[in-house]
């Protein structure tokens, strides 16, 4: 019974880009469009169904480093905790 219970929950969660760690790779799912950040990411490239590396964490863990198609930009961990992943 518990293990059916976290299985739904699993599935109903949402994985955010901040959850990620260094090395993990995730597909953007969406990137709320109401958030300021929106825009900004947006001109950089970074658009739904993009997949995106971590590749670096800055000591105190913020910001973060992500990498997709060749170009490599930091953005806030806030910022990364708006971008649902799959």
């Amino acid at each position: 019974m518990f293990s059916e219970m976290n299985e739904a929950m699993s599935r109903n969660t949402a994985t955010r880009l901040s959850q990620l760690s260094v090395g993990e790779i995730g597909r953007i799912k969406s990137i709320p469009a109401e958030s300021a950040v929106n825009q900004r990411l947006m001109n950089l490239g970074l658009l739904p169904g993009m997949m995106v590396k971590i590749v670096q964490v800055a000591p105190l863990g913020d910001p973060i480093a992500i990498e997709f198609t060749g170009q490599r930009i930091s953005i806030r961990r806030a910022e990364a905790a708006l971008i649902e992943i799959n």
